[in-house]
């Protein structure tokens, strides 16, 4: 529920910014990776606020890239991976939004804005949307009688000559 809480409220506040320049149709067009709107976000963005989500999807961030780099794209939102944040500002495919239209920029995690400042300095391009982490878990019971050698952690991480 929290994510939804989150993405409804970045969808808010990125569509209150953008609904004055609408004019006519209330519509916010949204390039997002695969599967990281339900349905029912969108239904309800729609229902609480008047504004239709237009939702296209994409499968990695070179699709997104080539699209945005290209230009006249159409789309409000879109939502890169940090890794190609940095050149998509660098080239003026993104424009800045205006912090002050929105009010919960404020509550946003500041130790998560000081890293997204090295693909975004300022934190005028970039909210952060879904942020996350990779671990590794393993079953020590059966490292700690495993008989192949080599298997330690600085084994992987030094290569073989």
């Amino acid at each position: 529920m929290r994510i939804f809480k989150t993405i409804f409220a970045v969808l808010l506040g990125c569509s209150a910014a953008l609904s004055a320049n609408a004019g006519e149709d209330k519509v916010v067009h949204i390039y997002n990776w695969n599967d990281y709107m339900d349905e029912t976000s969108l239904q309800a963005f729609e229902k609480e606020t008047g504004i239709k989500p237009t939702y296209d999807i994409f499968d990695g961030n070179e699709i997104l890239q080539a699209k945005v780099l290209a230009g006249s794209t159409g789309y409000d939102i879109v939502a890169p991976g940090s890794n190609f944040l940095k050149r998509q500002i660098q080239a003026g495919a993104l424009e800045k939004f205006d912090k002050s239209k929105l009010p919960n920029f404020k509550n946003l995690d500041p130790i998560i804005l000081e890293k997204m400042q090295r693909s975004d300095p300022g934190n005028d391009y970039a909210i952060p949307y879904l942020v996350g982490s990779t671990g590794i878990g393993y079953k020590s019971s059966a490292r700690a009688s495993s008989p192949t050698p080599g298997t330690s952690s600085s084994r992987r991480r030094t290569p073989r000559s």
